[in-house]
């Protein structure tokens, strides 16, 4: 009886605009990001414990809606690299000019060192450039077109880094911010 009015109660008091749950591994790595449902569950089976709650939202008399939990048992998960891909870098750079913070959709894709100057495909020699500022830039680099980068470029840890970025860039999880590792200020 007491499991059916948790779930009424959930139902009743969700408002949709923070639905998201940034899953820690034993470790307190990222591991994933779920539904405060699924996340709910794993509290429930006692898979898992909440550790940062959206104390604005009531889901049970006083227990509030989790927004970070973490397994109390570790998850062995294999490594994969981000492929640098137009779409990833993109993403990492969050869809502005490195160099003057422009937001549109005539963005390319700008070489630190210059491809004729030994610069090679690397995410550490990759920025996203409006057009202007890759015309302006040209054949040189940021120093020398004293054109200095907003953030510098880095190779992200994994994809989960872009989405957990997003949400904390965008004001929705600032309560991510220390638990997601090689985070860009």
């Amino acid at each position: 009886m007491r499991l059916y009015e948790y779930r009424v109660s959930m139902t009743l008091n969700w408002d949709i605009g923070m639905s998201q749950t940034l899953v820690l591994n034993a470790s307190y790595e990222p591991l994933n990001i779920t539904t405060w449902r699924r996340a709910i569950i794993l509290m429930l089976k006692g898979k898992a414990e909440s550790l940062e709650e959206d104390f604005s939202h009531n889901i049970h008399f006083n227990k509030k809606l989790p927004t970070v939990i973490r397994l109390f048992y570790y998850v062995k998960i294999p490594y994969r690299e981000v492929t640098l891909s137009r779409k990833n870098i993109l993403l990492r750079d969050n869809n502005s000019c490195q160099y003057c913070n422009y937001k549109g959709k005539d963005l390319s894709i700008d070489h630190v060192i210059p491809r004729s100057r030994g610069g090679v495909d690397i995410w550490e020699n990759v920025t996203t450039a409006c057009l202007r500022c890759n015309v302006q830039k040209g054949n040189r680099t940021p120093e020398e077109a004293n054109m200095p980068l907003i953030i510098k470029p880095y190779k992200p840890l994994s994809n989960l880094n872009f989405e957990a970025t997003k949400q904390i860039h965008s004001g929705k999880h600032e309560d991510w911010k220390k638990y997601v590792i090689g985070l860009a200020a």
